[in-house]
């Protein structure tokens, strides 16, 4: 359990903030200037992380589910979407910016783990078998396997970051990106759903009404990794 947690602690820790810069810097391009003021715009994880959400939350669902729910949330980063050019449209943009950004790490996770598994293609054995830390034949192996490591973790990662912030309910980004692109009177509707949004993911994710979970949510993720890593 050490090892997992300090293979995933670095490409968890990049996914969450480079999300959440996301958000801050469309934001600023846009017109909105309230992250960069709130000195949101950096990469400094200790600025992003909310305790109770990134921490306390996904170990509790985790020990009470027995592995089978892990849910959490950064701290968000302030945007006065009133401050934007064109508030509707460009809402979509900036809350697309973190999932897109999840993609784009995904992408380039899997990128780079191709190029050391074809340059060192027996160091594959310790994708299969995490637990043993390093190969033993240098130092470039004892590098080069936990890198290996972190970069399926932040495949994984970014991939379920990407498809929990698509699903279309506010305050995520996916319900967010939908009322800008929705008509006014049905735009207006789905925002009333934002106070209570968070509530209503959370019970989906642990009650998992209709097995849509199981059936839906993690073939897709599962499916999206094996096309990244190709194993």
């Amino acid at each position: 359990m050490l090892q997992e947690i300090l293979i995933a602690i670095v490409p968890v820790l990049l996914a969450i903030t480079l999300h959440e810069v996301a958000h801050g810097y469309i934001a600023y391009i846009l017109g909105d200037p309230t992250a960069k003021m709130m000195g949101r715009l950096t990469l400094n994880p200790l600025h992003h992380i909310d305790i109770f959400g990134t921490v306390l939350l996904p170990f509790f669902l985790y020990y009470i589910s027995g592995g089978r729910v892990v849910f959490g949330y950064a701290k968000p980063v302030p945007v006065n979407f009133y401050n934007l050019r064109n508030p509707k449209r460009d809402m979509i943009w900036v809350s697309g910016a973190g999932p897109a950004t999840n993609i784009m790490l995904a992408l380039l996770s899997a990128f780079l783990f191709h190029i050391i598994t074809y340059l060192y293609p027996e160091l594959i054995h310790f994708v299969n078998h995490p637990g043993m830390l390093y190969y033993k034949g240098g130092w470039i192996d004892f590098f080069l396997v936990p890198l290996l490591l972190m970069m399926v973790v932040s495949v994984e990662i970014n991939i379920l970051l990407a498809f929990f912030n698509l699903i279309p309910i506010p305050p995520v980004d996916g319900g967010r990106v939908l009322v800008g692109l929705l008509p006014e009177r049905y735009s207006r509707l789905l925002e009333q759903v934002e106070p209570i949004g968070i509530i209503l993911i959370a019970s989906i994710l642990i009650f998992n009404p209709l097995g849509i979970i199981n059936r839906l949510f993690w073939p897709a993720i599962d499916l999206f990794r094996k096309l990244l890593l190709w194993y």
